[in-house]
């Protein structure tokens, strides 16, 4: 059964409907039949192996969890299944997570406890904190105007030449509108504002309140993340003391740049296993996780774009969720995946596990301390494993500074500033307000099919080997020799494209070779007795 076939759409509490889905997929798929163990025989029931077979192939063909979840995590898993009574042993008990991948029986419950969905406090009870109210609401979005009660349509989009013949029209009897001068505060809630429109296009949400929670978010952080930051792109911090301890950042550069490490270190058998120790030991001791509880609902919500055909759409996502969170943490996190990334390509690194490839490891080593939830959730490390394994792949990208994002917002200041402020108190000509610029719309990526996405990967991937070729011909660098062997062994890894390079020397290549006639080869005597 394909669980990508159903989609659980963004909102909160998005783990536990994904809990509740896994649970109802493997219920109603899992294959039952009839087995024998001390010398009876039990119905409708399954072994553990198999269940973890079954499990674990539907994991992995999920773009919630992904290729990467192990048989081990699958195991843990049915262990909460055990434990949350959606399975239970033939023998009628459950409660606890006494289940190892064996031939042990097991089977379905009459009724699958599913969790509830807790239902979010409206914002008339009791007790309920409102959220404070931003720019965008106070201001019509941007614009330093009164609006009137009936203007309730947001302005932000509105034609520059139909906003100025409304201003004109206004009644002589009327006073002027006042307006002020732009202020700091007014500046990070812009920073806020367009930064959360951009996110909650992306994400295809109605509204973010039901997976940010406003109390949490600080537009400071969003400023110091996008303009703090050092020439490598890693946010820099004004208070040193939040920053990694100096032995960590030796640790890691010595991990990151090994073999080359300072020749100063002790050098042993084993000693990048107790470094890489060291690092982890770290990360698990910090009082919160890298991506931080608070917006642990938000990164849930973005795993639902983690598919081939939504990549560019996830890199952006996940770009704008991170600038959110505190200087400290995202200087932490750059640090950190860049280190994982860098183990992992580097194919000098001795293994630093017996049994786990050095990829898988840095996933499942991390994950725990990236990402997780306050109150424990079953599925946090599946999760959790699938999520640091894209931004570990994409590091780069998704943990620099979005150029389009700066620009729009430092011009959006900018116009504020200049045109929206008046000039010596003096009205414009015809009495009305100055001409308030539209929003500025800003295009995002969307969906494509899978068969659109191998036709532009394979179309980036030709283009890319035809400007390599280009360079192997022009290229002044390379002694003929060394070009001639680089072009034999293109033209054999790429034959078609090498063809469309090079028409004519395919027509030469096809041309019938004509074999040299047989030497005449000298009979010698036959050796004789006689002889």
């Amino acid at each position: 059964m394909n669980m990508s076939a159903h989609v659980i759409t963004p909102g909160p509490y998005r783990a536990t409907k994904l809990w509740n889905e896994v649970t109802r997929l493997f219920r109603a798929g899992m294959p039952l039949r009839k087995h024998r163990q001390n010398f009876r025989h039990y119905s409708s029931c399954f072994t553990a192996s198999a269940a973890v077979d079954w499990l674990h192939q539907l994991l992995r063909n999920n773009s919630n969890f992904g290729p990467d979840v192990t048989r081990q995590q699958t195991v843990q898993l049915l262990k909460k299944f055990l434990k949350n009574h959606v399975i239970e042993d033939v023998k009628s008990r459950f409660g606890t997570e006494d289940l190892e991948d064996n031939n042990m029986l097991y089977r379905f419950p009459s009724t699958s406890p599913l969790k509830p969905i807790p239902r979010p406090a409206s914002a008339s009870a009791p007790g309920s904190i409102k959220k404070r109210p931003s720019f965008r609401d106070k201001e019509g979005f941007f614009k330093f105007r009164s609006i009137k009660k009936n203007e309730k349509e947001s302005q932000e989009n509105v034609d520059p030449a139909l906003q100025a013949g409304a201003s004109g029209n206004q009644p002589v009897g009327e006073p002027q509108v006042q307006r002020r001068e732009l202020t700091v505060e007014d500046e990070r809630e812009i920073w806020r504002d367009i930064t959360l429109t951009h996110l909650q296009r992306i994400l295809g949400v109605a509204s973010l309140d039901e997976v940010l929670d406003h109390r949490y978010l600080n537009p400071q952080n969003i400023i110091h993340n996008m303009t703090k930051v050092n020439k490598h792109g890693v946010v820099t911090l004004d208070d040193k003391t939040n920053d990694l301890p100096h032995w960590v950042l030796s640790a890691m550069k010595s991990l990151a740049n090994w073999p080359k490490y300072d020749s100063a270190q002790p050098s042993y058998p084993g000693f990048e296993r107790d470094v890489f120790k060291t690092v982890s030991d770290y990360f698990y001791s910090l009082p919160q996780p890298l991506l931080t509880y608070e917006l642990y609902e938000l990164f849930i919500n973005v795993l639902g774009l983690l598919q081939p055909q939504c990549e560019r759409v996830a890199i952006e996502a996940l770009q704008l969720c991170t600038l959110l969170l505190p200087p400290a943490s995202r200087r932490k996190l750059q640090l950190l995946m860049r280190m994982m990334s860098r183990i992992s390509q580097n194919v000098d690194m001795p293994r630093l596990h017996p049994a786990i490839g050095t990829r898988t490891l840095m996933v499942h080593t991390f994950s725990g301390c990236v990402l997780g939830s306050a109150v424990e959730c079953d599925l946090d490390e599946l999760l959790a494993t699938r999520l640091v394994s894209f931004l570990m792949d994409h590091q780069e990208s998704i943990l620099s500074v979005p150029e389009y994002l700066l620009s729009a917002i430092s011009d959006r200041i900018q116009y504020l500033r200049t045109v929206q402020v008046p000039v010596d108190g003096v009205p414009n000509v015809d009495g009305g307000d100055p001409v308030c610029a539209p929003m500025p719309i800003y295009a995002f990526c969307h969906q494509i099919s899978g068969a659109e996405f191998e036709q532009q990967k394979l179309e980036s991937s030709q283009k890319a080997m035809e400007e390599l070729l280009e360079m192997l011909l022009t290229d002044q660098n390379i002694s003929e020799k060394d070009r001639r062997k680089k072009l034999k062994q293109f033209q054999k890894q790429y034959p078609d494209i090498y063809r469309r390079r090079f028409p004519s020397s395919d027509r030469e290549n096809n041309k019938p070779k004509i074999k040299p006639p047989l030497l005449n080869i000298k009979k010698t005597k036959a050796f004789s007795i006689r002889n």
